[in-house]
C-alpha cells in the first residue's frame, strides 16, 4: 500500500497494514518467513513497493480489505494447513487491530525451508 487508508474516519499510514499482516504471518507454526523471497529481495533494492515486500493490501469496491501475502514454510508440515493458518491469523488480526472488514486474504508459498 503506498498511499494512506482510509476506512470510517480512521487513515493508516503506509506500511501500517503491511505490517500487522507480517507479524500474523510470522506467528504461524510453519512459516519460515514472510515477504520478499531471495529473488524479491534482490528485486527489491531496485524496485521498492509493497508488492516487492510480498505484501499486497488493497481496498475492494465492497469496502474490505484484500490481503495478499507471499510466504516461505518449513519443511515436514502440509502446506494447506500453513495456508489457511495464516489467512485466518491475518484476517483476526486485521479485524481485532484496526476494525477493518477482511474480503479476502490470498497465500503465496514461494519456498520451502528445511530446519537447520
Amino acid at each position: 500500500m503506498s498511499e494512506e487508508l482510509y476506512v470510517d474516519g480512521l487513515g493508516l499510514a503506509p506500511g501500517v497494514m503491511e505490517t500487522i499482516v507480517a507479524i500474523a504471518a510470522k506467528e504461524v507454526e510453519g512459516v519460515a518467513s514472510v515477504g520478499a523471497s531471495t529473488f524479491s529481495g534482490i528485486r527489491s533494492r531496485f524496485v521498492s513497493n509493497a508488492a516487492s515486500q510480498g505484501i499486497e493490501v488493497s481496498m475492494n469496491e465492497t469496502e474490505g480489505v484484500d490481503i495478499a501475502v507471499h510466504i516461505d514454510v518449513f519443511y515436514g508440515r502440509p502446506i494447506p494447513a500453513i495456508a489457511s493458518d495464516v489467512r485466518q491469523g491475518v484476517a483476526d488480526a486485521v479485524v481485532t487491530q484496526v476494525g477493518f472488514k477482511v474480503s479476502s486474504v490470498d497465500v503465496y508459498v514461494d519456498g520451502i525451508r528445511f530446519s537447520a
